[in-house]
């Protein structure tokens, strides 16, 4: 129904940046919020950040300062800019977007498939 690819992920070291992205596809009517998780090793699945469709933005204290959420509705599309990456920042990055579908009443959330994020000390 509705896929949620990701990209941007990979190794990099302590103080570096990346950018994650994530495309919505399928049978969309409109896109309510989207955010990023996060899971490390042994740990349970955490909220990063999530943005509003009008853009209203929201962090975890961890990264606030350091990360930023954006998004184009027209694309479809929502990004994560991760600056100062610290090595307590490896994890799976998960995307999710709460989503109204085309054809079923109700909102429905949906997530990717997850992107590796690793930083070195």
């Amino acid at each position: 129904q509705v896929q949620l690819a990701e990209s941007g992920g990979g190794l990099v070291q302590a103080g570096g940046s990346l950018r994650l992205s994530c495309a919505a596809s399928g049978i969309i009517n409109t896109i309510n919020a989207m955010g990023w998780y996060r899971q490390a090793p042994g740990k349970q699945r955490e909220l990063v950040a999530d943005i509003t469709s009008g853009g209203r933005t929201n962090y975890a204290d961890a990264v606030k300062g350091r990360f930023a959420i954006s998004r184009d509705n027209a694309k479809k599309t929502v990004y994560l800019q991760m600056n100062s990456l610290e090595p307590e920042d490896t994890a799976v990055y998960f995307c999710n977007a709460n989503v109204k579908l085309t054809f079923r009443s109700g909102a429905y959330d949906f997530w990717g498939q997850g992107t590796q994020v690793t930083v070195s000390s």
